[in-house]
């Protein structure tokens, strides 16, 4: 077994209304700040024990569908590294 860490990012899907990044959007807009958009998003860093890095996705892939986003309004990223 391999130490990995499965970096899941869930943003909501493009039309979802944001009101998190609409409220910091126009708190930026306030401080002068010149920006055509912003999303926000949760990060979760997964740190555990796998054969692969294909088989450490597949296992942060589940825990995303299962638990960490709601499909109907979510989309996520995977990205996965090996621990050091």
């Amino acid at each position: 077994m391999t130490a990995y860490t499965a970096t899941v990012t869930v943003r909501l899907k493009s039309g979802v209304l944001d009101p998190e990044a609409e409220t910091t959007r126009r708190a930026l807009e306030r401080l002068e700040f010149d920006l055509d958009a912003l999303r926000a998003a949760d990060v979760f860093e997964i740190d555990l024990e796998a054969d692969s890095s294909d088989d450490a996705e597949r296992r942060a892939r589940e825990m995303a569908e299962r638990l960490l986003a709601n499909p109907t309004i979510h989309d996520y990223e995977i990205a996965v590294r090996e621990r050091e």
